[in-house]
């Protein structure tokens, strides 16, 4: 008999590895289950006083698309159509995300939105900071 056929396909596995995937296909869907409460109980706390809201769904969103094929799937399509306004989320999923960063643009922006310009006091604490950054690693 040839090797190829007594081969299995790659994939195909005895009882003990069948139940492991299930598992793992469970333990998944849990995860997605979870991540929709997290997100529902952020939508929830949206309305009261403070932006505690948008930080817990952000999280539960992290963990749905982390674990739905689907959901990475969506993602990716309103990713490539809209590009900018994704931006920080994609930062922010990373291994090592770039949180004080992406929360100093997202500050940015919002400012940017809301405010009148003459008003804006981020940009200018910027622009100062890296004034007087310049000017202390000057050396005469």
């Amino acid at each position: 008999m040839s090797l190829a056929l007594s081969a299995r396909p790659h994939g195909h596995t005895s009882a003990p590895g069948g139940v492991g995937q299930m598992l793992r296909r469970l333990l998944r869907l849990g995860l997605v289950g979870l991540g929709g409460l997290i997100v529902l109980a952020g939508v929830l706390i949206a309305p009261l006083p403070g932006p505690m809201g948008l930080p817990v769904a952000a999280v539960g969103l992290m963990i749905i698309l982390r674990n739905s094929y689907k959901a990475r799937r969506a993602f990716v399509r309103f990713q490539r159509a809209h590009p900018r306004t994704l931006s920080p989320v994609r930062r922010l999923l990373k291994r090592r995300p770039e949180v004080a960063p992406v929360a100093w643009q997202m500050m940015l922006r919002t400012e940017r939105l809301i405010i009148p310009r003459r008003y804006r006091v981020a940009v200018r604490s910027r622009r100062l900071f890296r004034r007087r950054r310049r000017a202390s690693t000057i050396v005469v």
